[in-house]
């Protein structure tokens, strides 16, 4: 008894060394961010890969046909018009005294018509008298017929001068078309956005080939829209009205409700290894646009399918292949997937994991793998 008395502080000794020397050799725990499975909303979305802009529906760039001085100006930049409003002219002092000519030729000719028809109406009525006397015997029938012979040269004379008065009027509005290849007119209400040239400036057009400035930029600002490039990859997936959401640069942390208007019918290779298609999206309040300026950079997100109150996780807790690593007791365990919709953000969870099961969210550390022995990290949920 007295040996196994002294045996027991010896043996108590030991365990304590053993236990020592497992708490100081075990494996530490590796601090993880964990995130508590949980439902809620997963949509399937795509982003534009540069970024977009504010167009207007209506934005023509204006130059006169054929150049010239300018010689009435009356719009500035910034200013509002209406459509039929004249905002340019070249002179024109050559084509007015032309159109002078014309106009008196205009009316010379229709002089002539009164003339030659009111004397060809006579002849008619002088051939038809010698006609009826012809009947009863009190001239000859060669009378008659000198008679209907002047007539219908009288009436071709008429006919000719109706012919200079067409010429004469076709001969105005060739006049007239050529002033207005020098004059702009505004084809729709809008803004002046640019003006290029001032008064007593010669106003050349573009040569074939040769993009110069226009004369006048006008823009209808009273109607927008988003126009932005996505992946050719993405094509398929777009159709005109999925919705979009619309965030600009100018107006942070607003969103806009939009509707994919159009699909463009090619792809646009502007650099290497970025080919895109361009879709145009229409403001689903067009008064929410009012005073955004064209231009203004545009970012779009388009929903392709949302899924409502639905098991979700972060789509940066997946690793290659679908799979998730879940704490268990304090160790982590690798666990494969079937995922349903997903964005960058959230991915739906089919099969594989329940509501209130914790993952890592933290793959990037070192040592974070299945197996590995870890703490959850405050603050985590």
């Amino acid at each position: 008894m007295k040996s196994l008395r002294r045996l027991i502080p010896l043996l108590l000794m030991l365990a304590a060394l053993a236990a020592a020397g497992w708490w100081f050799t075990r494996p530490k725990a590796i601090p993880v961010v964990v995130h508590e499975v949980a439902r809620g909303t997963v949509e399937a979305t795509l982003a534009n890969t540069r970024a977009g802009e504010i167009e207007a529906c209506q934005r023509t760039k204006m130059a006169t046909i054929v150049g010239g001085r300018i010689e009435y100006l009356g719009v500035k930049e910034g200013d509002r018009v209406q459509a039929g409003q004249v905002l340019m002219r070249l002179w024109h002092g050559d084509l007015d005294a032309r159109l002078a000519v014309n106009q008196a030729q205009l009316a010379t000719a229709r002089q002539r018509v009164r003339e030659a028809c009111t004397v060809a109406d006579n002849a008619a009525r002088e051939a038809e008298r010698q006609a009826q006397l012809v009947k009863r015997g009190f001239v000859s029938a060669s009378l008659e017929e000198k008679a209907r012979t002047e007539a219908r040269a009288r009436r071709a004379t008429c006919d000719t001068a109706r012919a200079d008065v067409a010429t004469a009027q076709a001969q105005i509005d060739a006049t007239t078309t050529e002033r207005q290849r020098l004059v702009l007119v505004a084809p729709f209400a809008g803004t002046v956005a640019k003006i290029t040239g001032e008064l007593g400036e010669i106003s050349i057009p573009s040569p074939p080939g040769v993009p110069t400035p226009p004369a006048i930029d006008l823009i209808d600002d009273s109607c927008l829209y988003v126009t932005a490039p996505m992946d050719e990859v993405d094509a398929p997936k777009i159709q005109p009205g999925q919705p979009v959401r619309i965030t600009l640069e100018a107006l942070a942390g607003r969103v806009f409700d939009g509707r994919v208007k159009r699909v463009a019918p090619y792809i646009t290779a502007v650099e290497k290894q970025a080919r895109t298609v361009e879709v145009d999206v229409d403001f689903v309040h067009p008064e929410e646009a009012k005073g955004m300026l064209v231009g203004y950079s545009a970012d779009v997100e388009i929903v392709l399918a949302t899924r409502p109150d639905t098991l979700r996780i972060p789509t940066a807790a997946l690793r290659e292949g679908s799979k998730v690593l879940v704490v268990e007791d304090g160790r982590l365990v690798e666990r494969t997937l079937k995922t349903g919709v997903a964005n960058w953000e959230y991915t739906e969870v089919l099969e594989g994991l329940n509501a209130g099961e914790r993952i890592v969210t933290s793959l990037e550390r070192e040592g974070v793998k299945a197996g590995a022995h870890v703490a959850a990290e405050p603050g985590s949920r």
